[in-house]
Order: C-alpha cells, then structure tokens, then sequence
C-alpha cells in the first residue's frame, strides 16, 4: 500500500504562480511521488489553471460548498506524474492574473467563500464523498487552506492526519466574524482560545490552532514567529504550538537552477569555469537595453517590489548608491505595488545607463539576471526564506541582504566568518543601513582574491532537496493514524533524477523550490493569545 497524501494550495507552477509558494508546492509533489508517496494536489479551478492543465476528468461533488455549486477538474501537472484537483466554482471562474486581488491593488471582497470552498472540497474528499481515494494526510498550505484542520475536526475525521506550512505569516485570512456561518464555523469556536484573532476570523489561526503539526520555511523564522516583533500577533498561539512546530527550511531545484546546463542563459559556467558569466553579463546587459561595458559591476534586484521588500528604501537609497559607485549598473526585475513600480520606473529615466527596470516576471529574464549580475540586492523587512539569494548563489551573484528570516540560515555574512563567507547581511531598514552594506560589498569586490573565494562558497551552498523531502515524510508519518505510518517511508533515491522530473524541467521549467532541511523547534508551551 502507499501513503496518501493531499496538499492543498491557492497555486502551483506551471499553473498559477504569484510567489515561492507555487514553486515549493509542485516541487515537493514531484519529490514525494519520486520517494514512493502517493502525493497529488487541489488548488482552485483560476481560468489561467484550467487553461495550461489542459485535458481534465470532471469528478462531481457529492455535498455543497458555502458558495455555492462547485465541480472538481482532474489532471495531470504538465510535464509531471503529479495528479491535480481543481475546485471549480463561479468565483474562482472570476479570478484574474492576481487571484487574491482586483486591478486596484484591492482584496477581493469574497476571499473568504472562496477559500472556504476550497477547505470543504477537500473535506469532502476526505469523507469519501467523491470518487477519489481517500487520503492520509492533508497537507494545508497558508491561510487559503488554514480551514482544513479545523472542519475535518468538527466532521469527527481525526483519522486523517493534518498538517499546516506558514509560508508567510503576514498573510492571514482575517474576515469578519459575520462570515462564520455561511462558511462553516459554529459560534462556540469563535473566542480567543478557537478562531477569533482580533475580532475578525482568522482562516490562518484556525489552521495553526487545529492542525496536528505546523511548520514553517526556515529555522530562524521559526524563532521569529515567535517574537512580537515578526509573530504578527500570532506569537502567542505559536509558543501555544511550540512543541508541534518543525522548521523545514526551503530549498532550490538545484538542477533547474544550474548554471553548468541551463537553457536559459546565454553560455554555461561552473566554479571551474567561470569565463561564460562575463557572456552571461552581456546578454544582461543587452536584454535590459544597458550599455555592454565588461567592467561594470552589476548589481541585480529580482523581488516583489513591495514594503515588506523594503523597496521604499531602495528608491531612496539608490542615487546615493548610483553617484558613490562609479559605472555600476543596477537591473530591477518585479512586479508589485504600483506606486513603488512608477518610482522605480521614473529612476530608470532619471539614470539611463545606470539603472534599467523591467516591470512583470519571466524565467528568461529571471535566470539572466542572476547569472549576468556581479550581486544581488535582496533587502526585506521579514523574510520566511528568500530563494532569491540561493539562486542568485549557485550562480556566482553575490546576495546583500537584510539579516532576518531564512536569510539568517542560508547565506553567511563577510564580516562574521571571512573563510565561509558567501554574503553581507545589514541590519535595519534606513538609506543608511543600505548603502553601508552596499559599499562593504564594494569593498570586497574590489579584492579579487578575497571575491573569487566568496563565489566559489556561494556555488557550493548545500540546496539539493531530496533528504528534505525525508523530513516531510517523517512529519506526515507523526501526524499519520497509527495503521498507516509504517506505509510512511521513503523509496531510496537514485542518483539520476526520475524522468517525469527531467520531462517537467523541459517543459514547464518553474523556478522549482522545495523544502530542505529538518529542524525542529522545541520549547515549553506558553499560553494562547488572540
């Protein structure tokens, strides 16, 4: 017999992609379904979806959902052995490019029905109310999931292991309390110690309160969370937790993130073989329509354009930044808040030949900026991971960037251990703080003995992620009823990676991300707090 496992997400590449999560979904699937797991996926049935799954079998619904009629779409991600679910229901027919807000930058007014619904399709489908198997273990992701443990528990189906991953605490699925009713909450739970946060209803608290076991991307966060100062008002409910919480740090796809085979880049390099970066830098150069100048340093800044990313800061700072360092050149690729967007987009005329910005996302222009840029500007006010920096990593780019989160865990800062050093971390969120730590960048690049070592260390960082999927296996085997987890062990891996893995880098070629470590945090209980 397999193990059965469900994950549940708002997306995954190559269907729908608005941040890391959709990358750690599709990937964590491939490799437990390579690990022996019978792993598949429900997301919402967003037309994007639906239009790149492609062929799909309609499997009917047998209860209703809160919104309304709804229809599972059963597929097969492109390019992989994964199998995937997609709710379809009339609200998320609705859904456009961003699935959680309108053109204005506006949440959407019905979040919550929506996602209710796509908490009661997989309770449904662990009730055995539809045609497919039944499974195991229910993996929630984030607060579009955050119901899950919670109904399975109030339908009396403890047998079903449950487990919930905050990707990103600040996203909480907070709603009026009058919405309880219609999507599924009795009034008994809505108090401090159940899913009242604040007065509101907290999808994200309803997941952390009921799951079986929560974790989070990375160790250091799992002690930020923790704090009042990144805990988000949930600090409390997580010390609550603190015994059920696992930090399982994320990771890359380090064979889609390679730049001695990858596709997308203009000439391959290795740590052997460096001379294809300055190619690397001249496509660059010429993608974003900057002057080719071999000797410039390049600094590159591929994120989110948003507060949490500190990008009100890096407008401010980069003049200052720009008129110290003579012919740098600085390349902004995001998207994000639209106010930050046209601030930036006025610097690139104010600079022209210093600073090029692209607005959006793509792979091409993704993988060319790591592997054309000399650094990585990667500054944030919290940060449950940051894949950013590994990419920018494994392709000699050096990462500056803030000392918080994941980043604590993956790159080491110059200045704390000069022979591993692969980064330089800063403290606080001033132009000040930026530009200081920019310009011990600077002086660093400027020893080419000392530079070279740092992007040898950041080449060889750690990021394969088939002994993490290990530690996913051994939380879903915790959380699993005790019939079943014997069925909970890993297939041995194989050197070579599995073919349906290869066909969906081919394909697809998502920026594949997956979880890769294990670390528990452990602690003593301390009491509930709304």
């Amino acid at each position: 017999m397999q193990a059965r496992v469900l994950l549940v997400s708002s997306e995954a590449v190559p269907l729908v992609k608005t941040g890391g999560l959709a990358d750690v979904i599709t990937a964590l699937a491939v490799s437990l379904r390579h690990a022996g797991i019978d792993a598949s996926i429900l997301m919402p049935a967003y037309p994007e979806a639906v239009r790149k799954l492609g062929d799909t079998v309609q499997i009917g619904l047998k209860s209703g959902l809160p919104g309304g009629a709804g229809r599972l779409l059963r597929g097969i991600i492109p390019g992989t052995d994964v199998p995937v679910l997609l709710l379809d229901t009339a609200r998320f027919r609705q859904r456009g490019a961003n699935p959680y807000l309108d053109t204005d930058g506006t949440e959407f007014a019905d979040n919550a029905v929506c996602f209710a619904d796509l908490s009661h399709a997989a309770v449904a489908i662990c009730a055995g109310e539809t045609s497919l198997p039944v499974p195991h273990v229910v993996h929630a992701n984030d607060w579009h999931a955050g119901l899950i443990p919670c109904l399975l528990k109030l339908r009396g189906l403890d047998h079903i292991g449950t487990m919930l991953t905050i990707h990103n605490l600040a996203f909480q699925g907070n709603f009026a309390l009058s919405s309880a009713e219609q999507v599924g909450i009795p009034q008994h739970l809505l108090t401090g110690d159940g899913l009242e946060y604040w007065g509101k209803l907290s999808f994200l608290k309803a997941g952390i309160r009921f799951s079986d076991c929560v974790s989070t991307v990375s160790r250091n966060y799992a002690h930020e969370i923790m704090t009042p100062r990144f805990g988000c008002g949930m600090d409390g409910i997580l010390s609550f937790r603190k015994l059920d919480l696992r930090a399982i740090p994320n990771a890359i796809d380090a064979a889609l993130w390679n730049p001695a085979d990858d596709a997308l880049i203009a000439r391959n390099f290795s740590i052997g073989n460096m001379k294809g970066k300055s190619a690397c830098k001249r496509d660059l150069q010429k993608l974003f329509g900057l002057p080719v100048d071999p000797f410039a340093p390049v600094m590159g800044l591929g994120s989110r354009i948003s507060h949490q990313k500190m990008a009100d800061v890096v407008i401010q700072s980069l003049p200052g930044i720009i008129a110290r360092h003579a012919r740098l050149q600085v390349v902004v690729l995001g998207c994000g808040d639209h106010e930050y967007e046209k601030d930036f987009q006025a610097l690139a005329q104010r600079y022209p030949g210093r600073i090029a910005v692209h607005i959006g996302y793509d792979e091409r222009r993704a993988h060319a900026l790591h592997a054309g840029s000399d650094m990585l500007l990667h500054p944030t006010r919290f940060e449950p991971f940051g894949l950013t920096p590994l990419y920018a990593m494994r392709y000699g780019a050096i990462p500056i960037g803030s000392r918080v989160g994941g980043l604590v865990d993956t790159v080491c800062d110059a200045d704390l251990d000069p022979q591993r050093a692969t980064g330089v971390l800063f403290d606080g969120d001033t132009v000040d703080d930026m530009q200081q730590a920019v310009a011990r960048a600077f002086a660093l690049y400027g020893d080419n003995e000392r530079w070279q070592a740092m992007q040898r260390n950041a080449m060889e960082v750690e990021c394969d992620w088939a002994g993490p999927t290990r530690a996913y296996i051994e939380a879903y085997a915790d959380v699993a009823d005790m019939a079943v987890r014997p069925w909970f062990v890993p297939r041995p891996q194989p050197l070579e990676r599995p073919a349906a893995q290869v066909q969906h880098e081919r394909l697809a070629k998502p920026a594949a991300a997956i979880a890769a470590a294990l670390a528990n945090v452990v602690g003593a209980p301390a009491g509930v707090a709304a």
